[in-house]
Formats: C-alpha cells, sequence, structure tokens
C-alpha cells in the first residue's frame, strides 16, 4: 500500500495532467458532433479489427456448423426459385414484387450481443461497400437489426433486442400493424404493441415486416404470435412473438439497400 501511495506522489503532476486530459477530450467528444462521430468511427475501426481477428478463431472451430447453415439457406434459395409455395414459406426472406428496388449486400457477423439491455452487432461491411445508417439487417430466417454507424471497413447495427429498437410490423393475415418492441426479457421473444383489439389475433399467427418505413419491405417475416392480451386502456392488444430467427447463434447476414430511399424522402419532404 505505502509503495502506491509513494508512486501516486512521485508522478501526482503527470497523473494530474492525464486526468484533466482525459476530461477536456470528453467534453470535446460530447459537445460537438463532429468529433463525437469521428471517434466512434475511429473506435469502430479499432474494434472491429479486434472483432474480426476473434471471429476468425470461432469461424476454424465451427466450420461444420457454419457449412450446415449455408447449405441449409442454399436449400432453402433453391425451393423458392422452383416450387412457388415453398417460397411463400415464412422461413423464408423472398421479397416479393420488391426486388428491383432492393439491394442485398452479404455480410459476417463479428461481434453479437443479447443480454444487455441495448444490444448491437458488428459485421464486416461498412462505407466502403456503400453501407450507410438505416439499412435493415436481416437473415434467411427474418430481420436482426438496422445500421446505426458505420465506418470503412465495418457497420454496427442496432439489434431487435435493443430498449430504443421501433420498427413497424403487421399480421401477416391481415392489414393491421403496430410495434415490434423488447422488454429484455428474452432473447427469443419480442413483444408487439398498439395492434388494436378488432384485429383478429390468434395464437401461431405469421408476424411480418410492414413497409411502412424505407428500411424494410413488406413481408420480411418476424415471428409467430405466442400469446396475446390487451393492455391497460383496453383498446390495444400487447403480444408476445416467437422469433424466427436465432438471436443468440447469428453468422451470416444480409444487408437490405433501398434504392428509392433518397427519392422518397424528397417527396415527403416537399410540403415540410
Amino acid at each position: 500500500m505505502q509503495q502506491i501511495i509513494n508512486f501516486l506522489i512521485r508522478n501526482k503532476t503527470f497523473l494530474l495532467f492525464l486526468l484533466l486530459f482525459s476530461i477536456s477530450l470528453t467534453l470535446i467528444f460530447q459537445s460537438h458532433s463532429y468529433h463525437k462521430s469521428k471517434f466512434i468511427n475511429s473506435a469502430n475501426f479499432f474494434t472491429g479489427g479486434i472483432y474480426q481477428s476473434v471471429n476468425n478463431i470461432k469461424q476454424y472451430f465451427s466450420l461444420k456448423k457454419e457449412n450446415k447453415t449455408l447449405l441449409e439457406e442454399n436449400n432453402r434459395l433453391k425451393s423458392i426459385l422452383f416450387n412457388s409455395e415453398t417460397g411463400a414459406s415464412k422461413q423464408t426472406y423472398l421479397v416479393e414484387n420488391n426486388s428491383d428496388n432492393y439491394k442485398l449486400i452479404p455480410a459476417q457477423v463479428y461481434k453479437n450481443s443479447y443480454s444487455a439491455t441495448n444490444n448491437y452487432l458488428t459485421i464486416n461491411k461498412g462505407i466502403k461497400d456503400s453501407v450507410s445508417q438505416d439499412f435493415g439487417v436481416i437473415t434467411s430466417k427474418g430481420i436482426i437489426g438496422i445500421i446505426d454507424n458505420t465506418s470503412n471497413n465495418y457497420a454496427r447495427v442496432m439489434s431487435i433486442l435493443n430498449t430504443n429498437s421501433r420498427i413497424n410490423v403487421q399480421l401477416k393475415k391481415t392489414n393491421h400493424f403496430g410495434t415490434l418492441i423488447w422488454d429484455t426479457e428474452s432473447p427469443t421473444h419480442v413483444n408487439l404493441i398498439d395492434v388494436p383489439k378488432l384485429a383478429p389475433v390468434t395464437a401461431g399467427d405469421t408476424i411480418i415486416t410492414g413497409g411502412r418505413s424505407t428500411i424494410f419491405p413488406k413481408g420480411i417475416p418476424v415471428g409467430e404470435v405466442v400469446s396475446f392480451k390487451l393492455d391497460e386502456t383496453e383498446n390495444y392488444y400487447n403480444i408476445k412473438i416467437k422469433l424466427f430467427n436465432d438471436m443468440t447463434n447469428v453468422g451470416h447476414v444480409y444487408i437490405i439497400e433501398n434504392l428509392d430511399t433518397e427519392e422518397i424522402s424528397i417527396l415527403n419532404n416537399q410540403d415540410e
């Protein structure tokens, strides 16, 4: 203990300098959006490189599982091509009648959190791959989240297992829609709120994206209804959804770019 005290006394000037320097940097990043953005991008680049190295090691020991996943996905894609009924299955991410408006960019997950309150994923595609904020991320089974930050080579994805996530979805069998949120209880289940009580909800119903934003097209699978009840106002349902995706085991994903986003944004801003 005495040695620690002596060390602090000997280096008090230098330690004071480091403390003040850290405080000044923190104030700069918090008060200037430009500096904050540059800091986050640099952090993404640094951590992305670390996650890539760790992921390469993990991949080596899980090649058998990855190959099995890719084989299953290829089988689903072939089913879409050769069987229209299978193509309409809830287990595919086929975007019906929208193939000319959307571009899919394959990517790999380097980091995935699912046990925190606000979870994120890191993927190996960034600005140099024409990836931007507010691009959707999916797998062959359903939605994963929305990109909220990018660096040159990597992007951070806000997972649907994030309390800040709000995604428009609907009942597949009707046009009744609501908002998908997460209550932090389980990585396998999310909640659907704001669905009017007049909606014919039953257990086992399929939930899909509603297509009311430029992020996700309509029809991407989300999950199925497990249970439901009226909220405190007794005007809307609170619906428990079991996700099709296993959010604890995500390897390969697709980034969705809406090629009409700019045109839609210009049209929507004309009256503002």
